[in-house]
């Protein structure tokens, strides 16, 4: 699978990877400010998500493999990469299986456990939205709000909104598979998998995808980890507190 991707700047390779219901376009601005500290920026859209191509199949085996034969493809290696939330899964797999392709990992308030299902709102309302009466951003983002009430929330889903044809919306995810395999997106690491390399995990302060019990698994699974806190910030770490997120971020790789 060829996936789509963003890419500006020059030197060294830094990819990373978006959320789930994500796309690329959700980072370009920080993406860009990267790219101005001598790094070659790929903003990926992971299969199923954004601009990149559509299958019934959707698993982070698959995700991983997607992403190192992007790698081979652009000729990438000694990369540093970053990915949040179902992007921090793939990335973390991909470190296991493709150690020798990494320069830094650093991975965005998610851990290697278990998460129980809970997009089940959300994927309700994007499944209930009817293209054929709903004729702007406006009209969607109404009927949307009956199953997700959080604007920002909404504001994130309907980056997704493109029109397919002349007075036609549509949604460029494929929601279907990504519906069908939503059982997908929580599933552990197996505790067999770890990675010795330089790793940092991100997490918000008033997130609760990373807890402090978590860090014994994530020191045994990433011996070579740190873990940093972003202050005044949830789940969207990234959007919540730019600034210090992208300070963790450059003195990591920069070390």
């Amino acid at each position: 699978m060829e996936l789509h991707a963003n890419v500006f700047g020059e030197g060294q390779p830094f990819i990373i990877l978006h959320g789930f219901l994500g796309m690329s376009d959700n980072w370009k601005t920080l993406g860009k400010k990267i790219s101005e500290q001598g790094f070659q920026v790929h903003l990926i859209d992971q299969r199923n998500h954004g601009r990149s191509p559509h299958s019934k199949e959707f698993s982070y085996d698959l995700m991983a493999e997607d992403l190192a034969k992007y790698c081979t493809v652009n000729n990438l290696s000694n990369i540093q990469l970053l990915g949040h939330s179902m992007g921090g899964k793939t990335v973390m797999l991909f470190a296991v299986k493709f150690p020798e392709l990494l320069d830094h990992l650093m991975v965005a308030d998610i851990g290697p456990k278990y998460y129980p299902l809970h997009h089940q709102d959300i994927l309700d309302g994007l499944r209930a939205l009817d293209f054929e009466l709903l004729k702007s951003r406006n009209e969607v983002d109404k009927e949307l709000s009956a199953y997700v009430p959080d604007v920002g929330v909404r504001m994130f889903l309907l980056k997704n909104l493109y029109w397919k044809n002349k007075g036609e919306l549509g949604l460029r995810m494929n929601l279907e598979a990504l519906a069908e395999n939503a059982d997908q997106i929580g599933v552990e690491l197996s505790l067999e998998d770890s990675y010795k390399g330089a790793t940092l995990f991100l997490k918000g302060e008033k997130s609760n995808y990373i807890v402090k019990s978590d860090e014994a698994r994530i020191k045994n699974q990433f011996p070579n980890s740190i873990i940093r806190e972003i202050s005044a910030a949830g789940h969207w770490l990234h959007a919540e507190n730019p600034k210090e997120f992208l300070a963790e971020v450059l003195e990591f790789v920069k070390k």
